[in-house]
């Protein structure tokens, strides 16, 4: 999964209830995400279908007179992508902070052998 589309399943996490189908247009997407990234509508429209066959969201796309819209429903998969992110990040940390641990360790436990055989 790209950086892109974390970022618009993140937001469509926050912006969907769990169940229920919502509304929501390219240009609010877009504007969500301008801090980050500038997407065309194009590309958003790509990353929606990848979401979808990724087994995130299920969507459709709906034309009225102020332009279109995505009906977007979350997925179990969907639903479960914020607690899973959250996971990961967990997961990492606790790796970085292991693989430091150990480094120092190592490096005590050199600068006590480097003694005991120096003297």
């Amino acid at each position: 999964m790209t950086r892109k589309e974390k970022l618009v399943m993140g937001y469509l996490c926050k912006v969907c209830p769990k169940k229920r189908t919502c509304l929501v247009s390219p240009g609010e997407i877009a504007a969500a995400l301008s801090k980050k990234f500038v997407l065309s509508i194009s590309e958003l429209d790509e990353i929606m279908s990848e979401l979808s066959n990724e087994n995130y969201i299920d969507f459709v796309v709906s034309e009225s007179k102020m332009g279109y819209y995505y009906c977007v429903t979350l997925k179990k998969k969907g639903q479960a992508f914020l607690v899973d992110t959250k996971r990961q990040k967990k997961t990492f940390g606790l790796l970085i902070l292991r693989s430091l641990f150990l480094a120092t360790v190592s490096f005590i436990f050199g600068l006590v052998l480097k003694m005991i055989f120096k003297g």
